[in-house]
């Protein structure tokens, strides 16, 4: 896997930087945006922004390529996935939560009609 997911030598610089720092500040920008009621679009443009800084966190720890469009991309897929779900769960909460007397929770992602 290592060339086609990630350049570093170790899976485990990897998993740090863009699972575990980078996972977690998505899921907070997820919820971030689901709490402020804003967009799924403006979710995507800030996990877009979020996959550049974390390419840079790649860079100048590890010597990693900046500008890499294969990094970049999967960098980004992994933060979108973690951004999304955060954004369903604290959507969801809101709904369920706002609007107890239509809504309720499915699952922890989705709400149904009452």
């Amino acid at each position: 896997m290592q060339g086609i997911l990630y350049e570093e030598a170790s899976v485990w610089q990897f998993l740090f930087i863009t699972c575990a720092i980078g996972g977690w500040t998505a899921w907070r920008t997820g919820k971030s945006v689901a709490e402020n009621w804003q967009s799924f679009q403006r979710l995507l443009t800030y996990v877009a922004l979020l996959g550049f800084a974390i390419r840079f966190v790649h860079h100048a720890l590890f010597g990693g390529t900046m500008f890499s469009l294969q990094y970049y991309i999967v960098d980004t897929v992994v933060l979108l996935l973690f951004a999304t779900a955060g954004f369903r769960y604290y959507l969801t909460k809101q709904m369920a939560n706002n609007y107890y007397w239509l809504y309720e929770k499915a699952s922890p992602f989705s709400w149904k009609a009452k």
